[in-house]
């Protein structure tokens, strides 16, 4: 029995077991199995047959955003729309065949966007070209999940769990759960906290399905039998989600707004351009992007070109995207702006700058 054969068995036997104290373990089992031949399915896509075409695409930009949805929900539209870059659209599935990507210019920064082909049910197995499709996703800042708003939350539940499926978890913290293994002395397990969702038992029988015996886990959260099956095989990759529903120009106000009022959503309708800022602006907030601007002495601020920096960086931070030698020359800077007690205060490496902020730095 091949691997895919393998995961569908499990996958049927879950859905088939019903959920109480009785199956708990075989469940919990089941679940670990199930990862370990995913894991196995993507580690082994690695190294067989080449790269597709238009998907290897360079980084570029100060933040990348992969534009993921089944066909012909409007993600060339949107790509279109939003950047310079012309994405074939069509009113039949599959016209985007390789990796297409833009750029959104926003509040001074270059955003770039990744058209990427549809995915279809089935994706995490590898058809269609899923694997592929998904692979660039992992590379991506944040993901835009394009829906239908006709039949979005069909789409939603049926992307997330392919995305799932191979380590993506979306809109999901990295669970609090220290894990490391060791050569001898056994499998020690402490918590912080009362753990309600997963016992001992349970975490020792998962270890031990991995072939793992010596260990070090410590749980600082109350996490469950899947974020410490997660934290087992590793690999997986924490990412904002946006849920954009395009099309509501053809359903209800109640039902644009009942969609609006969910959490990391979106409406929008590329045709008629509705909503658009708005969705660069929720963009930009999900990539938790800041602007800086600097000043010279006696001069006033550069408002034209800022320096384009993650939320909670330092002056640090901002010295290294000016120039690499600035740190090793720093003498102290001033800040005007939200960040600072008072305008011009006088600060070192390690005070962390807000959006919009004015800094002056003086080397020794």
């Amino acid at each position: 029995m091949g691997i895919l054969e393998k995961i569908s068995e499990i996958e049927k036997e879950i859905q088939r077991t019903q959920k109480n104290k009785a199956t708990e373990y075989h469940l919990g089992l089941l679940k670990a199995k199930l990862a370990r031949y995913r894991a196995q399915l993507l580690e082994g896509s690695k190294t067989s047959g080449p790269k597709g075409e238009g998907f290897d695409v360079m980084k570029s930009g100060d933040a990348r955003v992969a534009l993921v949805g089944f066909p012909s929900v409007g993600k060339s539209t949107l790509l279109s729309t939003l950047t310079s870059t012309t994405s074939e659209c069509a009113s039949y599935e599959f016209t985007t065949l390789t990796c297409i990507p833009g750029v959104i210019e926003h509040n001074g920064a270059s955003i770039q966007l990744l058209d990427l082909p549809g995915i279809i049910e089935g994706a995490a197995a590898g058809k269609g070209r899923g694997r592929q499709v998904i692979s660039v996703a992992r590379t991506a800042d944040i993901v835009v999940m394009m829906l239908d708003a006709l039949k979005g939350d069909i789409q939603k539940e049926l992307l997330t769990k392919e995305l799932e499926a191979v380590g993506i978890r979306l809109n999901k913290k990295r669970p609090n759960i220290y894990f490391k293994e060791k050569k001898g002395g056994g499998i020690s397990i402490t918590a912080t906290c009362i753990l309600t969702k997963i016992s001992e038992r349970m975490i020792n029988l998962i270890l031990h399905e991995y072939k793992i015996f010596n260990a070090d886990v410590v749980f600082r959260d109350d996490c469950g039998t899947e974020e410490f099956i997660d934290v087992v095989v590793g690999k997986r990759k924490y990412m904002p989600c946006l849920y954009v529903y395009n099309k509501i120009d053809q359903i209800s106000i109640e039902e644009v707004d009942r969609i609006a009022w969910q959490p990391h959503c979106v409406v929008i309708s590329c045709n008629m351009l509705l909503n658009l800022e708005h969705l660069k602006e929720m963009i930009w907030r999900y990539l938790h992007l800041i602007t800086v601007y600097t000043k010279k002495p006696g001069k006033k601020p550069d408002f034209n070109d800022g320096l384009i920096l993650r939320s909670n960086c330092t002056v640090e931070h901002a010295c290294h995207a000016i120039h690499r030698t600035l740190v090793q020359n720093f003498k102290y800077a001033q800040v005007w702006g939200h960040s600072a007690k008072y305008n011009g205060q006088h600060v070192g490496l390690s005070h962390k700058l807000s959006h919009e902020d004015v800094l002056l730095v003086t080397k020794k």
